[in-house]
């Protein structure tokens, strides 16, 4: 990826006009064919050639000849054309990688305060399986990865707008593209978490508050792991909402209660003598769905 302003500033104005050009023409074809990037890019086709080298170099596209030779944005050309942060003065730097999964990319950024920024990758290897279970995509015939990432990102940040600061969710800052600037999380994911005996049942107990905080606010995360969930001396946060639905989604009560089932499970598999043996998932969601949850040792 670009990895801080001055590689961007390194980038001409002509170069983002050829990135936005490719970005345009891959609204209509996974491809874009070399004759049509004049137009898309505004650029001659002598400068188009031009620029094209340039990119090319920088890894920020690639080509592939068919039947024609056509172009395609790499997610580090894309990463170039979130530069708006910059531009807004969101960002002034891009320092060490916070987290690199098989959908996204964290990195710490400098401003006036640490931030996060989050850059989606789905659909990049598989958007076609990304395009199939996300709600966001399901009317669109012609999606491309830059599309799904792009609408991911969307998606994450008008949540998060809507949570915080009711849920404990890292408080959003900007977006732009397939990339959003956050607060950056404190303490450690769950996953690498060690809870003390008398830290477990409060702990999932504040997860499942948090998540009836959001099904009150309008909202079922759909993705809940012990990936997902932030310890830290203030209590918990939890992150990673693109694929949130609505609580009058057909599917939303189903979905509360997969994410409770996957959440309480994994207490009960890390820690077998302090989480509850038996838990009625269902009822739990129940109680979460009407405000009236208290603790996982009622159900």
């Amino acid at each position: 990826m670009v990895q801080n302003v001055a590689a961007l500033r390194a980038l001409e104005s002509e170069d983002f006009y050829l990135l936005s050009g490719v970005e345009q023409g891959m609204r209509f074809s996974e491809w874009v064919n070399r004759g049509e990037l004049p137009e898309y890019a505004g650029l001659t086709g002598e400068e188009v050639g031009y620029r094209l080298d340039r990119c090319m170099e920088r890894d920020l596209i690639r080509r592939k000849t068919m039947q024609y030779e056509g172009y395609q944005l790499t997610f580090e050309g894309y990463d170039a054309l979130a530069r708006a942060f910059a531009e807004r003065e969101t960002v002034q730097g891009v320092g060490a990688p916070l987290g690199v999964g098989k959908e996204s990319d964290v990195f710490e950024v400098q401003s006036y305060q640490p931030f996060a920024l989050k850059f989606h990758r789905e659909g990049y290897t598989n958007f076609r399986e990304v395009n199939r279970e996300r709600e966001y995509t399901a009317d669109h015939h012609h999606v491309s990865w830059f599309y799904t990432a792009r609408k991911a990102a969307e998606r994450e940040h008008e949540v998060l707008e809507a949570l915080y600061p009711n849920v404990s969710v890292p408080r959003p800052v900007d977006q732009n593209r397939h990339a959003i600037v956050m607060e950056k999380l404190a303490g450690v994911e769950l996953s690498r978490a060690k809870l003390t005996a008398e830290q477990v049942v409060p702990i999932l107990d504040l997860v499942l508050r948090e998540l009836e905080r959001a099904y009150d606010a309008g909202y079922v995360h759909v993705d809940m792991s012990e990936y997902n969930v932030a310890v830290h001396e203030d209590g918990i946060t939890i992150f990673g909402w693109p694929q949130a639905v609505a609580t009058d989604h057909e599917n939303a009560r189903e979905l509360l209660e997969r994410d409770v089932s996957n959440v309480v499970r994994y207490f009960q598999r890390k820690y077998p003598g302090e989480a509850p043996d038996s838990v009625d998932d269902a009822a739990v969601a129940a109680a979460i769905a009407t405000g009236e949850f208290d603790s996982v040792r009622d159900h």
